[in-house]
């Protein structure tokens, strides 16, 4: 109700008032073309299925995964040897329920589906509230989808390629006993494949999240820095509860980009606290 009462006082003076039932016609029409993008990407992925499964979900169970031969060759130039390198993949999926491979084929595509059209989900939702900002804050609406968009991709491809494979090998191949073998259901393992990119991506949000609470007067890059070194402590907490590998090398790996957003975060407060300190200077000579 409080975003309907801010689209309203915030209309133009030449644009009449908005109702109630107005305002939810209008949100169900921008709902309507987001699902109407993700369902055409949906289909698309729907109908290639190789693609999206042996290529994209199932492609951190391939020894020729990009991490795994980048990150071996990083070993030999370190000179290490082969302690970079992947072995075989020590688990095997499977899938028990009748419908199930069927149910993770279309939930799949989906998922996979807003990924693809997440950009043009976020400007539609910046298109329903763009009214209730002034114009000059409207301006910038094109700015954070772009950003958003940006800052997710980087934070998907980055869970994608190094918190998803990592955990994969690990507890792939993890084994209380010799006797225990690893056989795991496909849903079990693309939902740790999903969660750990979508999660990343989500995380990477950070620096636009700082932005709205400095905007709002909340956060000041002040308040930021006095908790840096709580930052640091909880960026390597963080890094190794998503990186279950007890080795030091991969949850760095992971702190420094995670450690990297809260350094991006206090710029970013800085330069909105600033600004909003001149315009406040600039009213009150005025």
């Amino acid at each position: 109700m409080w975003l309907l009462d801010l689209l309203n006082k915030r209309k133009g003076s030449d644009t009449a008032e908005m109702s109630f039932l107005d305002h939810i016609e209008e949100l169900r029409w921008h709902i309507a073309r987001a699902l109407a993008a993700i369902l055409v990407a949906a289909v698309i992925l729907f109908l290639n299925k190789s693609f999206l499964f042996d290529t994209i979900i199932l492609g951190p169970m391939h020894t020729d995964f990009p991490t795994y031969i980048l990150f071996c060759k990083l070993g030999h130039w370190l000179g290490m040897g082969d302690s970079l390198c992947t072995g075989a993949i020590q688990f095997q999926l499977t899938s028990i329920e009748l419908t199930a491979q069927f149910m993770i084929h279309m939930k799949a595509a989906f998922m996979t589906g807003l990924i693809i059209t997440f950009p043009y989900v976020l400007w539609e939702f910046w298109r329903f509230v763009s009214p209730a900002l002034y114009e000059a804050e409207r301006s910038k609406v094109n700015g954070v989808v772009i950003v958003g968009s940006l800052l997710f991709y980087i934070g998907l491809l980055f869970g994608y390629y190094i918190i998803a494979p990592f955990t994969v090998i690990f507890l792939g191949g993890y084994q209380v006993s010799s006797l225990v073998s690893n056989i795991f259901s496909l849903d079990s393992y693309m939902e740790t494949v999903s969660g750990l990119s979508l999660t990343s991506g989500l995380v990477f949000e950070f620096p636009l999240v700082i932005y709205f609470l400095a905007k709002l007067g909340i956060l000041t890059d002040k308040i930021l820095r006095k908790f840096r070194k709580y930052a640091i402590v909880v960026c390597l907490f963080l890094a190794a509860i998503i990186t279950p590998s007890p080795d030091m090398f991969s949850q760095l790996i992971v702190t420094f980009p995670l450690y990297g957003l809260y350094e991006v975060g206090i710029i970013v407060a800085a330069r909105v606290t600033r600004r909003r300190e001149r315009k406040a200077d600039l009213e009150n000579l005025s």
